[in-house]
């Protein structure tokens, strides 16, 4: 497959000055929660605040403790502590070793002050970190970030909604290529193969996924990509992104191999519609699961609501999957700055499926898209 696409220029590095910013932002976060800190372990919270990604995440415990008036502090296991103070954000915190032998969760004691009092917690740190803190400190209480500071990054700044659209404009461009390949008479597999490779050519420096979801493959939303040979007459579902410059692209459109029928013209304009439908329900004080009721309203209008069978989107950032939530039940209000996909689909099980997703960024007057290829359906060879 050639590229005539030319990658972007790398975006600027984040400064020691951006994490302190951060990481100040999260203590005023906590006090305003009510939380006496804030203990985050290795991930896209770590390295969000801090830049650092510890090169194996491992039954040590690393984390970065930050409790309101106090200086960050970040405890690493003292054979990572070199890794660690050559993270990006080294500089606006200080850094404190455990060795083998020691305990651990005494130290995050010491450094927070004592634990006594409620604290946020990483969503994903290790249930072991978590129960050793609680045996090591029986009055202390803990809660998951999404509970309790459900905004800490699903806000983002100017510089963050510029890399997100360079990540998306990476996976339009990724779109547009494979769109010239032939699909018919080839495996699932190398049509993803062939998506990863130009994820990477356009500037992408990890793939998270390449779904390629083939005639009756199609209606499972997480197909992963398999030996399935891609006949005339296939629906196909490409689902595909990964992370550029530390951000991440998650893009779906789904292609006909040959021309369709029209049921399956219908079926795609019907989610087409949905898709466009829930993008102009994008505004500031919308509540999330109203961008999913829209959605899911003209779909069930169609005759197709049953089959409808995941929420309508999910934030993106440091992650491809993160807060909020665009799903029943989540009553957080949009805010300009929130960037989350818009992705309704109908899966007919045993014949196919269609997707269409774009990521979108709420703004003052209503919703941009990060993603900008056409909905249409586009019929491949």
């Amino acid at each position: 497959m050639t590229s005539s696409s030319v990658p972007s220029a790398a975006a600027s590095p984040l400064t020691t000055e951006d994490y302190a910013a951060r990481m100040e932002r999260a203590s005023r976060a906590a006090a305003d929660a009510g939380l006496a800190g804030l203990v985050v372990t290795p991930g896209p919270d770590l390295s969000w605040l801090c830049g650092y990604r510890p090169t194996a995440e491992t039954e040590r415990l690393t984390a970065l403790l930050l409790a309101p008036g106090r200086e960050p502090r970040l405890l690493a296991p003292t054979l990572e502590k070199p890794d660690a103070e050559h993270a990006a954000g080294a500089g606006a915190v200080r850094i404190s070793g455990w060795t083998d032998g020691e305990d651990p969760y005494r130290a995050v004691g010491d450094l927070l002050g004592g634990v006594e009092g409620r604290y946020g917690v990483s969503d994903n740190a290790w249930a072991l970190h978590l129960l050793g803190l609680q045996r090591t400190f029986p009055g202390s209480r803990y809660a998951a970030f999404t509970e309790v500071l459900p905004m800490l990054r699903a806000v983002k700044d100017a510089h963050e909604v510029e890399r997100l659209a360079a990540a998306g404009a990476a996976a339009d461009a990724t779109f547009e290529e494979i769109a010239q390949v032939r699909f018919a008479g080839r495996r699932e597999s190398e049509i993803a193969a062939d998506l990863a490779a130009s994820l990477l050519r356009n500037g992408h420096s990890q793939v998270d996924f390449t779904v390629v979801g083939s005639g009756p493959n199609g209606a499972n939303p997480h197909h992963e990509a398999g030996e399935r040979v891609i006949e005339e007459g296939d629906m196909v579902v490409l689902d595909f992104g990964g992370l550029k410059d530390g951000y991440g692209s998650d893009t779906t459109r789904t292609v006909h191999v040959g021309e369709p029928t029209a049921e399956e013209r219908k079926v795609h304009d019907v989610v087409r519609e949905a898709q466009q439908a829930a993008f102009e329900a994008v505004r500031p004080g919308v509540a999330c699961q109203e961008i999913d009721r829209v959605a899911r309203q003209v779909i069930k209008e169609a005759g197709y609501g049953e089959y409808f069978i995941h929420r309508t989107g999910h934030g993106i950032g440091v992650t491809t999957h993160e807060p909020p939530y665009m799903v029943e039940g989540e009553h957080l209000p949009l805010v300009p700055g929130m960037c989350f996909s818009i992705e309704p689909g109908i899966y007919l099980p045993g014949r196919f499926g269609v997707r269409v997703e774009d990521i979108v960024v709420c703004t003052e007057s209503g919703g941009r898209r990060l993603n900008n290829t056409a909905r249409e359906m586009r019929v491949v060879a």
